[in-house]
């Protein structure tokens, strides 16, 4: 990042990511820095492109990326899975939820299975895991 993001868009980030960690029932990182810096990044993003995306991840074409959403925040392995890549979104413990994921991917890899503290909130689109698993078990092998 060039720059620092303005206190507009700072502001603007702060409040979404309170709001959906308390409608989702995660929590932020409990080390210093790790929400802060990624709040940074994407308020940083809204000022030079328009749209929070997720500061975790690199792109050849950030215009080009906005164009799909699925990494604007809240992506869509949190909005599915629950699993945030940047770790804003985490248990109490700064563990990302991995209970939900499908099978091969990374954060499951990397974390092993964390279990989910607030089953009953989060995953606006968790009907959209069903369908990407199904449509993986009926693709030819």
């Amino acid at each position: 990042m060039s720059q620092e993001p303005s206190e507009k868009s700072l502001k603007k980030m702060w409040k979404f990511s309170e709001k959906y960690a308390e409608k989702t029932g995660t929590s932020f990182h409990p080390v210093d820095g790790v929400t802060e810096s990624v709040v940074k990044g994407l308020a940083a993003n809204i000022d030079e492109i328009g749209r929070p995306l997720c500061p975790c991840r690199f792109y050849p074409d950030k215009q080009e990326e906005i164009k799909h959403r699925t990494w604007v925040c809240a992506c869509e392995d949190m909005k599915v899975y629950k699993y945030c890549h940047c770790l804003l979104f985490v248990n109490e413990e700064g563990m990302p939820i991995t209970e939900y994921l499908p099978e091969g991917h990374e954060g499951l890899a990397t974390y092993g299975v964390v279990k989910d503290p607030t089953p009953d909130k989060g995953r606006e689109s968790k009907h959209k895991a069903e369908e990407r698993e199904k449509e993986r078990l009926e693709r030819p092998s």
